[in-house]
């Protein structure tokens, strides 16, 4: 789906607070170090989960002292920031941005609903993690929440829009429909690439499009996974 960029001017909240990712790097030593860490710390996340990992691991896998580590971060928290600050870009929502009166609605949906299952695939592992952290961090918990909420407004606004052009049926209620729908194509992708299954992406592309559109009452060409 699409990601930050495509909320226009709707600002999606941060995944993280931005006030606790660290010390900032004043050379390009200290940030090869720094990226170094943040780099080890997500194998380490990925690979322990956030509970069970330890910062002598992740200075470890960064060939790093654990000195160096506490240069640029205090304590596990900031450096889970740092790896979530570096990833969100590609962490996409699902759902999808404005569409544009020339463009084709099913088309953009198929679109969107690629680059979200794409997204969540190459990011499988940190998505675990993230419900992992929380499920034990309210602070966390509620940034996501109010991540997660502002997608669902845009999507809501995406689909209200179409209501009003004539393009998605008028009776079914915007925010609910937003709200469900991204929920199915957010537990469709976990099932898939994190529990796993036989499907690919081309299959969940062209299910979760067509649930899509029936669900707006959107007209309906030949649905196909590009």
């Amino acid at each position: 789906m699409p990601s930050e960029r495509d909320t226009a001017t709707h600002e999606v909240p941060d995944l993280v607070d931005v006030e606790r990712l660290g010390s900032l790097p004043q050379t390009a030593r200290g940030k090869r170090t720094r990226d170094a860490l943040i780099a080890a710390a997500r194998t380490v996340f990925e690979r322990d989960g956030y509970v069970d990992s330890r910062l002598v691991d992740i200075a470890a896998e960064a060939k790093c002292s654990i000195g160096s580590f506490y240069t640029w971060f205090d304590n596990k928290d900031e450096v889970l920031a740092a790896v979530l600050h570096e990833a969100q870009s590609d962490m996409l929502h699902p759902g999808t941005g404005r569409i544009e009166t020339t463009d084709d609605p099913i088309a953009i949906i198929a679109a969107s609903n690629r680059a979200y299952f794409e997204a969540f695939r190459r990011n499988a592992k940190l998505n675990v993690l993230l419900q992992q952290v929380a499920a034990v961090d309210p602070r966390f918990r509620e940034l996501r929440r109010a991540r997660s909420e502002a997608f669902v407004a845009r999507n809501s606004r995406a689909i209200r829009d179409l209501q009003e052009r004539g393009l998605a049926d008028r009776d079914v209620d915007p925010e609910l429909a937003a709200m469900a729908l991204s929920g199915m194509v957010a537990r469709l992708a976990y099932d898939v690439f994190v529990i796993g299954g036989p499907e690919t992406v081309d299959d969940v592309v062209t299910t979760a499009t067509r649930l899509w559109t029936n669900a707006l009452g959107l007209t309906q060409p030949v649905l196909r996974a590009d």
